[in-house]
């Protein structure tokens, strides 16, 4: 697998958790996701930043946006990495100021990457997208660290939008199986969870 010193370095600092958990949606997990703990670990944000890197080599686009709020620091360390400019659409307007909906410099017609941190539906990315759009940026790539599920690739690839990624959960749960560092009854939990 490429990248094993990242997957690794993510189960390390706690990015990936195994236990129960209770999810957004109310249903009890056995594992957990949590990549706004990179913050903490600026070696570790550095090296996924290079991960994203290498994917968006092969893409065309002009700057990329970051999703609110999980991503901002991401695409931050990519930017920083690639050189690259990078807006982000807020997650709520201001009542003053310039009271924009995409912060940052752009113009209209600019081929946009989407960054996130991951994918579980797809549901927020369309949100931050439609912001996008309305100002009248192209989006066609949306990449994240983690897809955490097939239907994320399904739900993105049926709104006309390429999910990248640099891992795949699944993925993931076999290297951390084959190198010892989580138990196989807790892989198998979050395997059977998955689906």
């Amino acid at each position: 697998m490429k990248y094993k010193t990242l997957a690794d370095g993510l189960l390390s600092a706690g990015c990936v958790k195994f236990g129960e958990f209770t999810l957004k949606s109310g249903a009890k997990s056995p594992i957990y996701v949590d990549l706004r703990r990179l913050v903490a670990f600026p070696d570790l944000l550095k090296e996924a930043a290079a991960a994203y890197a290498d994917i968006m080599q092969n893409l065309d686009f002009d700057q990329l946006a970051a999703l609110p709020y999980a991503a901002m620091p991401i695409g931050t360390a990519i930017s920083l990495h690639g050189g690259w400019g990078m807006i982000y659409p807020r997650k709520e307007v201001k009542g003053y100021g310039t009271q924009v909906e995409i912060e940052g410099v752009y113009e209209a017609d600019q081929r946009i990457v989407v960054i996130d941190d991951l994918i579980s539906s797809g549901g927020s990315k369309l949100e931050g997208i439609i912001k996008l759009k309305a100002v009248g940026l192209k989006v066609e790539d949306i990449v994240v660290l983690i897809d955490r599920q097939p239907e994320g690739v399904d739900f993105m690839g049926k709104h006309g939008y390429k999910l990248h990624s640099v891992f795949i959960l699944p993925q993931l749960l076999d290297h951390w199986e084959q190198s010892g560092a989580v138990d196989a009854k807790m892989i198998a939990k979050a395997r059977e969870f998955l689906g």
